[in-house]
């Protein structure tokens, strides 16, 4: 294996950054960034611990769940899950995320780079209620570089185009729990767990 170990020799591999890919990064959101946060229904979260090791944590909610505090500052609140609290127990030790905000169909992406913290309550709490469920806590995160992401991964992976899905072509979820973390319970409980009982529990 031929390890690269510089950054020169990085750029001297990949050729140096377009002068408009260096000048799209912002401090502050736009206008057109809003408008992307209210239409997405889905962000990753990339934390890391004060030793540098990682985790990338998925986000969902209806559409404009980021709530945009103001021009520097957004609010994603925490849902119901699996209570491993990964990113949380990573921003208290170390506050920099990286978010990287998703719209179905579409390839380019929103990337938000900042500071975070941990919020059990706040004012604006009451505006982040889905079907009447408050948060029991949200990351405040204060925003210090934006930018779009092209589409060119999206192209490549066909991502958006529903004739190269291919769902089945592994074990669901439920047969993946009982191999790897569910041993000792009947496949058939696990499967009503993962259709009835996991959606009814979103909120």
């Amino acid at each position: 294996m031929a390890e690269v170990t510089s950054e020169e020799e990085l750029t001297e591999l990949l050729g140096a950054p377009a002068p408009q890919a260096l000048a799209k990064e912002r401090t502050a959101l736009h206008e057109l960034d809003r408008e992307w946060l209210a239409a997405s229904p889905f962000c990753l979260i990339a934390t890391s611990d004060a030793n540098g090791r990682c985790d990338v944590s998925p986000k969902g909610d209806p559409p404009g769940f980021t709530l945009v505090l103001d021009d520097t500052t957004i609010a994603i609140p925490d849902r119901r899950g699996n209570r491993r609290f990964d990113g949380f127990r990573n921003v208290l030790a170390n506050p920099h995320v990286g978010l990287v905000y998703l719209i179905p169909g579409r390839g380019d992406t929103l990337r938000i780079n900042g500071r975070a913290r941990v919020l059990r309550d706040a004012p604006f709490f009451d505006a982040m209620a889905v079907r009447g469920k408050r948060p029991a806590l949200a990351l405040l995160v204060e925003v210090e570089e934006v930018f779009h992401h092209c589409a060119k991964a999206f192209l490549r992976s066909s991502l958006w185009r529903p004739e190269t899905w291919r769902p089945d072509a592994l074990p669901s979820r439920a047969r993946i729990a009982k191999d790897m973390e569910r041993r000792d319970e009947p496949l058939e409980a696990i499967e009503r767990f993962y259709a009835e009982e996991y959606t009814g529990g979103l909120y």
